[in-house]
């Protein structure tokens, strides 16, 4: 097959992707499309809930071995969508539709270079200098547990992943952590105009000023700072009451200096109120900078950088990087799109790099 050949087969897998809701844990039709799909390629595969995955032929276990990932679940549509967005629509060479760009473009460009690489084997398998894993995965725009975690244990020993996720096909060599933090302060309640009670709002008003002035002090050169920002705020029942409880969330956003556990236990040792965290399990990731698939990328002409958006690489324990077509400033916008130049691109770039 040729490069253009590839390219139009993943254009069209995505048009019929685009037009099957997939919402995060509504993935099913959309994962029974693209497991009939591959069968039709002559791709083996395995399913588990929602997640697909085949391993190239000729699998060594004493090769290196890449993990190709994408999802492919997408977030609900906005409201201010002027296209249908489960109508895949060409306009040039834009193709728009709800997943195009997050992450539908790597989900079947990444597809198409697995088929590419067993071709090569089938050719010849001596050529192949790792083994290749190709995994779409679900649930990732909620981070669920039935996405990649679900699925992890079931796969090869993986060595290092690429992650289609829209970059502009530069390489993210490293990407930002999430912890979701839970401020809780308690009073004792009483009536406001006798002035009785203590007011647990009161309580939680010094933990919130340190908190919007504390500053971390590894910044990383790639990510810069670790940052916290306190999202949301309840207390109250109604105007006459001191309240006796105020909760508070705070959204934490790790470098890879930091692990989430050491930045829960930080803020549990500074703040005086109850400090939780609903999940540590979104760490930042990161890459060494003469990791040979970076170095390979950088005799490419790429340029490594530093990701504030989160994927699936926060739930990987082996060194990552994230790197697909598509803009990442498109995702989870109205009127959602990808080129499909940029889709024969990756074709062509993951190729160079992997082939």
């Amino acid at each position: 097959m040729t490069q253009n050949d590839y390219t139009n087969d993943a254009v069209r897998l995505l048009e019929e992707l685009i037009g099957i809701p997939s919402v995060s844990r509504d993935e099913g039709k959309a994962a029974d499309l693209l497991a009939q799909r591959m069968e039709e390629y002559g791709l083996a595969y395995q399913r588990k809930g929602n997640n697909i995955w085949s391993i190239g032929v000729g699998y060594d276990d004493n090769r290196l071995t890449i993990l190709l990932n994408a999802h492919i679940d997408t977030v609900r549509p906005t409201d201010t969508w002027k296209r249908n967005p489960f109508a895949a629509t060409r306009e040039g060479d834009r193709l728009y539709g709800l997943g195009s760009n997050d992450c539908g473009g790597g989900l079947v460009s990444l597809l198409q270079v697995l088929r590419a690489y067993n071709e090569q084997a089938a050719r010849s398998s001596s050529t192949q200098k790792h083994n290749l894993v190709y995994l779409a995965s679900a649930e990732e725009e909620v981070s669920g547990q039935n996405g990649f975690s679900l699925v992890l244990p079931l796969l090869p020993k993986i060595d290092v992943a690429i992650v289609g996720e829209p970059t502009g096909m530069q390489p993210a060599v490293a990407e930002k952590g999430l912890m979701v933090i839970e401020l809780t302060s308690h009073g004792r309640s009483g009536h406001a105009a006798r002035n009785e009670g203590e007011n647990a709002i009161y309580a939680l008003l010094d933990d919130l000023l340190w908190l919007r002035s504390y500053r971390f002090e590894r910044v990383s050169p790639l990510l810069g700072p670790t940052l916290m920002q306190v999202t949301m705020i309840n207390a109250g029942t109604q105007h006459n009451v001191v309240p006796d409880l105020c909760k508070a969330v705070v959204d934490v956003r790790t470098n890879e200096l930091y692990t989430n556990e050491e930045v829960l236990r930080f803020l549990q040792e500074n703040l005086h109120c109850d400090v939780k965290a609903r999940s540590t399990r979104l760490s930042s990731s990161s890459i060494a900078m003469n990791h040979p698939l970076v170095e390979s990328l950088v005799n490419m002409g790429k340029k490594p950088f530093g990701s504030p958006t989160l994927s699936d690489q926060a739930l990987m324990p082996f060194p990552s990087l994230k790197m697909g077509p598509g803009d990442s400033s498109r995702s989870h916008t109205a009127d959602e799109f990808i080129c499909v130049s940029e889709i024969d691109d990756a074709i062509a770039t993951y190729c160079q790099l992997l082939l």
